[in-house]
């Protein structure tokens, strides 16, 4: 019988998921989060969350298939592909079977469309090691980016090994949640809404400064939009300093006549 399941949208649930397609011998049509509102003509099945047989799943993936295979998994749960957890429930079925090969197996339809959307997944994650822009907001740095796939966890070890000393927090406006390092210690939270404070005068300072040094070093003759653009996708400047109308350096005031004769005086 076509089953569609549904679970809590973590990655334990996801191989409490897997555990009960193998187990039950069941192929689900479908794996929903519960934030979803597809509908189907099936009927649903409610996967709750055991922490035990989540382990069980991955501890065998490693030793069943290969350490490849669990990275591929892993990443596979990060990414935005609206089918990732009905992807990575076949591709295991099917390392389970084959082996560590499986993920050599590009010309299956799975394993291909998993391992694009992984590729996709790292290609974001390694943008927005360099797109993220921190400001400081009551002694902590703090930074905004909107991915579409969830890179907190790759990018987070990134910037605490970049920044071991520092207080900082990511937050990520498409999946409302953070990542967190104070003193050492790391974590990723859900946050519904996030409201900074508003930028002290020296922050300001600072992006008008880091503007208009981006400005100057511009070579008008050399500016190209579009190739820009495929370096730096457009949906990222909204959260790139440089690129806010808004941080321009106030132009210089103009001298008054007065002024002007005193230098004039001065010169000769």
């Amino acid at each position: 019988m076509e089953l569609v399941y549904r679970y809590d949208g973590s990655f334990p649930g996801l191989l409490t998921c897997v555990f009960h397609s193998i187990a039950d011998k069941q192929l689900p049509a479908a794996i929903l989060p519960p934030d979803s509102d597809e509908t189907f003509l099936y009927p649903e099945r409610q996967i709750t969350t055991d922490e035990a047989k989540a382990r069980r799943v991955a501890v065998s993936i490693p030793k069943r298939i290969s350490d490849e295979a669990w990275e591929l998994t892993w990443r596979g749960y990060l990414t935005c592909h609206p089918q990732k957890e009905l992807l990575v429930v076949n591709f295991l079925r099917m390392g389970y079977s084959m082996g560590a090969k499986v993920v050599n197996n590009l010309q299956n339809d799975t394993v291909s469309a998993l391992s694009k959307a992984v590729y996709h997944l790292n290609h974001e994650a390694h943008l927005l090691t360099g797109f993220a822009r921190f400001s400081i907001h009551e002694g902590a740095m703090t930074a905004v980016v909107a991915p579409k796939n969830l890179v907190l966890p790759l990018i987070g070890p990134h910037f605490k090994a970049r920044y071991p000393n520092e207080n900082f927090m990511i937050y990520d406006k498409t999946h409302e949640m953070a990542y967190f390092y104070h003193q050492g210690k790391a974590a990723i939270q859900p946050i519904e809404a996030l409201t900074l404070p508003p930028a002290s005068a020296e922050e300001m300072r600072f992006r008008q400064m880091w503007k208009g040094y981006y400005d100057a070093i511009a070579i008008e003759g050399r500016i190209n939009p579009r190739c820009r653009m495929g370096h730096m996708p457009k949906r990222y400047w909204a959260y790139l300093t440089e690129l806010n109308p808004d941080y321009t350096l106030p132009a210089a005031p103009q001298p008054t006549q007065t002024a002007l004769a005193n230098q004039l005086s001065l010169q000769d």
